[in-house]
């Protein structure tokens, strides 16, 4: 049998909640809200899609990343530069690459970035993805609301999003 893949977990606690960090190789592929509703599916589809365990530790991305979170936070970084590795379907990782597109102190609607792949008629099917997200904060799914300006679901509750676009003064 050959050696099992290994994505690398570690907790970060921000001002808003906790967040397990992931690693695979030297890219980022998680950080998700520890009392997220979807955590178990997240953690379950990477592990399935990169046909890995998870194993608790640290690596160099993931102590770049918490860096770069801690930046974030404290209001002294508006962008990331951490390699990401995203793990879904093709459609997904269409979405999540649009979320990477949203600047800092902004928001949009699920319809618009529905519009911005080509697929108006997909606004559901951008709202799961965009709710299936595995890599919150560096692929800014908070950043995306309903077209009436609501705030929508988000993985960490809508008082961590809430709180996330104060910081960004997007609210």
């Amino acid at each position: 049998m050959g050696e099992k893949n290994i994505i690398i977990v570690r907790k970060y606690h921000s001002p808003c909640g906790e967040l397990t960090l992931g690693s695979f190789g030297e890219e980022l592929c998680l950080c998700d809200w520890q009392s997220g509703r979807h955590r178990s599916r997240t953690i379950g589809r990477l592990q399935r899609m990169l046909d890995a365990e998870l194993e608790d530790g640290t690596s160099r991305v993931i102590d770049m990343a918490a860096s770069q979170l801690d930046e974030y936070f404290a209001g002294a970084r508006r962008t990331f530069d951490i390699p990401l590795l995203f793990s879904g379907t093709e459609f997904q990782r269409t979405v999540w690459h649009e979320l990477l597109k949203i600047p800092y102190g902004t928001t949009v609607s699920y319809g618009t970035i529905a519009r911005n792949i080509a697929m108006p008629k997909a606004v559901r099917a951008v709202a799961n993805a965009n709710g299936a997200n595995p890599i919150s904060i560096f692929a800014p799914c908070h950043r995306v609301i309903g077209s009436d300006n609501s705030l929508t679901g988000y993985g960490g509750g809508l008082e961590v999003k809430e709180f996330l676009l104060r910081l960004e003064n997007a609210f």
